[in-house]
């Protein structure tokens, strides 16, 4: 068994659609009114019947008051990363420190090529995020003094202007799943965030992932707790159970305690964009869970340190 030991989030993650424009912002502010942590929006700049998802997340940051909005995950390869630095930092200036960057390798080349993005290999891809990393951290470095010069094999600055700094350190959670982005996570990340849907084995894969993600993270001098586990998870309240999360919220509530203190997951975000089910989760399933995860560390002796 598990149990990194940080304090537990739980959010939405809600379809950018642009049709109706406010859809995707209204769910953000049900996510908001009914105390939930965060909002996410996947990012796929090729969809056009979606809205680009750092204007939606600006735009649904100045509808909010204290909920937290991210990408999930951010599409890097039509995002060049000195610019998404400053994109974040500034929605994170703006927002007064809620803003968090879920970042992604990419994938579906043919309409990221057809975007004028590049096309990568897998490897030229996790090679290319370990990069973006290095330079969004620079960038937000404004104690450095002096320009942000980086030459790798994807991306080079020359003497780039380092700023704005964001108003908190946003967590940079990364979506991953095979064994050498998972090395990645553990050497460089801040969270790992994984969608339930591209587990075959379930929350049972977990396991062995989460081993990849702290062998990483010692080899590089680094606590396994320096890394966020978090999943995206789909589910279906219903007063009888047929399956994982597919029941009442007692069987939710009991299904999640478990993967926190087996796994370690301390963030579930809840794909949804119907009101009653986010307010449901919110209400019933996420202060139980607490609650339940609480007295278990306690009986344990175990803590939870106030992370992000």
């Amino acid at each position: 068994m598990t149990d990194y030991g940080h304090d537990l989030l739980f959010g939405t993650f809600v379809t950018p659609t642009n049709h109706p424009p406010h859809q995707a912002v209204e769910q953000a502010v049900v996510a908001d009114r009914a105390g939930l942590d965060l909002v996410t929006f996947q990012d796929h700049p090729y969809v056009a019947r979606f809205h680009d998802t750092w204007t939606l997340i600006a735009y649904a940051a100045a509808r909010t008051e204290r909920i937290h909005l991210t990408a999930n995950v951010t599409n890097l390869p039509l995002r060049p990363p000195a610019v998404l630095a400053r994109s974040v930092a500034t929605a994170d200036l703006l927002s007064g420190g809620r803003i968090e960057l879920g970042l992604g390798a990419g994938g579906f080349w043919d309409p990221v090529e057809a975007m004028g993005g590049p096309r990568r290999t897998p490897g030229e891809s996790i090679v290319a995020l370990g990069e973006a990393i290095e330079i969004i951290r620079g960038i937000w470095d404004t104690e450095t003094r002096g320009g942000l010069s980086y030459e790798g094999k994807h991306y080079v600055l020359t003497g780039a202007k380092r700023g704005p700094a964001p108003a908190h350190q946003p967590g940079i959670w990364l979506g991953a799943y095979k064994p050498r982005i998972l090395r990645l996570t553990g050497r460089l990340a801040d969270g790992w965030l994984p969608s339930l849907a591209y587990l075959p084995g379930g929350v049972a894969d977990l396991a062995e992932m989460n081993e990849r993600i702290d062998g990483a993270a010692e080899g590089a001098g680094r606590s396994p707790r320096d890394v966020r586990r978090m999943l995206n998870i789909v589910g279906r309240f219903s007063t009888t159970s047929s399956g994982f999360l597919e029941g009442p919220p007692d069987q939710w509530v009991e299904e999640l305690v478990d993967t926190t203190l087996t796994y370690g997951t301390t963030g579930f975000i809840l794909a949804s964009d119907d009101t009653a089910t986010t307010e449901l989760f919110a209400h019933e399933v996420a202060p139980a869970v607490r609650e339940e995860v609480r007295k278990a560390r306690a009986s344990s002796g175990r803590t939870s340190p106030a992370s992000r």
